[in-house]
């Protein structure tokens, strides 16, 4: 019988995979305790974490407790540059414990429970958008190389993975070393942004691109960078996030 070369990579390719995954086991995404159902959460943890469902706001994606409202107190108070925008997860319990260590405890192999997450909730929506790009919300420089990665590219790069769709991490540049924005209140949080953000590139041949970041809380952000997308020519202007608070 004749091996060929292909069989071979192939089969060492499964075997190093094998190996891995007994050097190192996946973890659960919520208690980061091993992981045996492939699904990165263990069966313990399901009950622990709320996806963001309906009722909604139209707008920003914030789960609602009012179900005859269309849009949360924030979206009716206040113009949003974005178009609309999507959250998976409610940003309580589990999940909140989650990204604390997905964000500053290096937990990078979250991210594949978080896009496989948010495709089987928003992969038929994606598709109904047409989304032809993800754009990471940028970290300034030298907070990324202290941290060592961007949250939030990983979590695009998992997402564009899965989905198929290109992910443009250079388009978008952060300019200024801001105070994050959990730490200010709603006005400062507009004067801290300003223009903070600035394109690579003086012609933006896209159409219609989806944000992603880790967390939306008041939309400043998502904001920010659409103004400047737009000014550029971009005319739709969504977000995917991983967590959002609730909505009133």
């Amino acid at each position: 019988m004749k091996i060929r070369k292909n069989d071979i990579f192939l089969y060492g390719r499964k075997m190093l995979f094998q190996m891995l995954e007994i050097l190192y086991p996946r973890r659960c995404a919520v208690c980061d305790e091993i992981e045996v159902t492939g699904k990165g959460i263990c069966p313990l943890c399901k009950d622990k974490v709320h996806v963001a469902g309906e009722p909604a706001c139209k707008k920003c994606g914030k789960p609602l407790v009012d179900e005859r409202k269309e849009f949360c107190t924030d979206c009716g108070k206040k113009h949003h540059v974005y178009t609309q925008g999507k959250a998976v997860f409610v940003y309580e319990g589990g999940i909140r414990n989650s990204m604390y260590r997905f964000k500053y405890g290096n937990k990078r192999e979250y991210a594949e429970f978080y896009a496989n997450a948010a495709l089987k909730k928003y992969g038929v929506w994606l598709n109904k958008i047409k989304a032809e790009v993800l754009i990471p919300i940028p970290m300034y420089s030298r907070k990324k190389r202290l941290r060592g990665y961007n949250q939030a590219e990983v979590f695009a790069r998992e997402l564009g993975r899965k989905a198929g769709i290109l992910v443009d991490e250079h388009l978008v540049r952060r300019v200024r070393n801001t105070i994050p924005q959990k730490e200010l209140n709603e006005s400062q949080r507009h004067r801290n942004l300003k223009n903070a953000f600035q394109l690579t590139a003086d012609i933006v041949e896209y159409k219609r691109v989806v944000l992603v970041d880790d967390i939306y809380t008041t939309g400043s952000t998502m904001d920010e960078v659409s103004k400047v997308l737009k000014a550029s020519g971009v005319e739709n202007i969504y977000y995917i996030c991983i967590s959002i608070g609730e909505g009133y």
